[in-house]
């Protein structure tokens, strides 16, 4: 059992409040749910307006999926919001 842990940093420079942020926030949050069956929420940084960050968890069955994952969040999080990907953390856990 393979465990994926992603740290996904993005800036959305056109947020001027913490109740726009918060809009694009749950957007995300709740598309990748649904199309990924992941845990994901927001990790840091919720006082500043254009930074978001969210954590990201799944279990994988192998070190492939883990990558094949990985890759898949990060193209739908492109597609689906205006903001731009600033940095990726991953880290993989293995039980």
């Amino acid at each position: 059992m393979k465990v994926l842990l992603m740290g996904v940093t993005l800036r959305a420079s056109w947020v001027h409040s913490l109740k726009e942020k918060r809009m694009v926030v749950k957007s995300i949050v709740q598309k990748l749910k649904n199309k990924f069956n992941v845990s994901v929420s927001e990790i840091d940084e919720q006082d500043i307006h254009q930074t978001i960050v969210i954590g990201i968890a799944a279990v994988c069955g192998s070190s492939a999926q883990v990558d094949s994952t990985m890759e898949n969040i990060i193209i739908f999080i492109e597609c689906n919001t205006d903001a731009e990907i600033i940095s990726i953390e991953n880290e993989m856990e293995i039980f």
